[in-house]
């Protein structure tokens, strides 16, 4: 008989995801200067990089679907060329009481993604309501930046908001969101295996009903550590390490959603389920459900997996 998963429906997961369908989706050399996951197209051309990432993001879509998940599809436009639009959380997020937040972006090429017709679209086409958009957008004018859902990772819970702190990540900016959405900042230093900055939190840090997974190894401060455990630990979390190698393979760029009959789903990539270990494999079977799709050249390109693709619609 199969085990019942908690379902924890007093817990605020989302019901439903924006995508956003690419375009053209491609190698960005702008945004590659600070996240060192990109890789460049090699021998492969544009535009095979493109139909490769279209047929990937579909898949993905069939997948989503197939788990009862609920996504609203937006349509990127071949101009201007925005090689990053399949990753809609780093410059939009929705909250509860109809909030929506737009973020400063450091690449000027992923400030084209803000469309000022797609919250109108949002709300005409998919029957969103919002009652408040916060701008966050003018600290681009004083070159500080917040990328969304990637540089945070939000327990929406307990209202605390998760940053390492990068050149897309500015700690004033975070106190801003804080201030304006009612959350408590955690703000720490990540680094990968060469001492570069981590440039997202979410490729380092998923956190879940009842589970967090998160890489301890690329946090080299003690007290830093401390503070993000104590706050994980008094939230309930079940706490599963990742090894930088694992973060490598996006194991830490997942997203747990709430299906339409209730039941929490994790969303990775191929390449992150493979990456889990046994035993961490085991304890998540036994917290949710999960889904994997093949995202190879996204991530490969773009620098971003399965949870950068999704912004929560609440």
């Amino acid at each position: 008989m199969e085990n019942t998963l908690p379902l924890h429906t007093d817990y605020p997961l989302a019901t439903q995801v924006l995508l956003v369908r690419p375009a053209g989706f491609g190698y960005n050399p702008e945004t590659a200067a600070t996240n060192a996951f990109q890789q460049e197209l090699g021998e492969s051309t544009p535009e095979k990089v493109q139909e490769k990432a279209l047929d990937e993001f579909n898949q993905f879509l069939l997948n989503l679907w197939a788990n009862r998940i609920d996504a609203v599809v937006l349509e990127d436009a071949p101009e201007p060329h925005t090689p990053d639009a399949i990753f809609p959380n780093n410059w939009i997020s929705f909250h509860e009481g109809g909030k929506v937040v737009l973020y400063p972006m450091m690449a000027s090429a992923r400030r084209q993604e803000r469309h000022p017709d797609i919250l109108q679209q949002l709300k005409n086409e998919h029957n969103l309501p919002f009652t408040e958009v916060i701008d966050l957008t003018y600290f681009e004018e004083q070159g500080r930046f917040l990328e969304g859902t990637g540089s945070l990772v939000l327990d929406r819970k307990n209202k605390i908001a998760y940053a390492c702190i990068s050149e897309r990540t500015h700690p004033e900016v975070v106190e801003a969101f804080c201030e304006k959405l009612g959350y408590r900042a955690i703000l720490f230093h990540a680094t990968d295996e060469q001492g570069l900055p981590i440039y997202h939190t979410n490729v380092i840090m998923s956190i879940g009903v009842d589970f967090a997974l998160i890489c301890l190894e690329c946090i080299q401060s003690e007290e830093e550590q401390g503070e993000i455990l104590e706050a994980l630990v008094d939230a309930g979390k079940d706490i599963i390490d990742l090894s930088l190698k694992q973060i490598r393979k996006m194991a830490g760029n997942m997203l747990q959603v709430r299906n339409r009959v209730g039941e929490p789903v994790l969303v990775m990539s191929d390449k992150a389920y493979k990456a889990l270990r046994k035993d961490q494999f085991e304890e998540l079977k036994k917290l949710t459900k999960m889904m994997r799709s093949d995202l190879r050249t996204i991530e490969a390109h773009g620098g971003g997996s399965a949870r950068c693709m999704l912004a929560e619609i609440f």
